[in-house]
C-alpha cells in the first residue's frame, strides 16, 4: 500500500474516480454528495438536499460545517484558478 498524503493511493483513484463507488462509508458518500451539490449548483439546494443527512445523524451544526468547508474549498479553487495558479506536485 502506497500512501500519499495518510491517503492510501487505491483510495485516491477511487476517489478521483467516481466517489460513489469508492471504498468509504454510506456517509462519507453522503457528505460528498452535498459538498458536489455546493461546488457545482449551490444555488439549487433545497430542504430536500438535507434530509438524507439529517436522517442518517447529521446534526445541523454537522451539515453546517460540511457546507462551510465545501463552500471555502470551491472559493480558494476559483480565486486560485482565476489568477492561473497551478497546483505543486504534492
Amino acid at each position: 500500500m502506497h500512501s500519499l498524503g495518510g491517503v492510501d493511493e487505491s483510495l485516491k483513484d477511487q476517489l478521483v474516480q467516481d466517489y460513489k463507488t469508492a471504498d468509504i462509508t454510506d456517509k462519507d458518500k453522503l457528505i460528498l454528495t452535498y459538498a458536489e451539490k455546493i461546488a457545482k449548483q449551490p444555488a439549487s439546494i433545497k430542504k430536500e438536499d438535507l434530509a438524507p443527512l439529517l436522517e442518517n445523524g447529521f446534526t445541523q451544526t454537522g451539515i453546517h460545517d460540511i457546507a462551510q468547508v465545501a463552500s471555502y474549498f470551491s472559493y480558494v479553487n476559483r480565486v486560485a484558478d482565476s489568477l492561473g495558479i497551478e497546483l505543486e506536485n504534492e
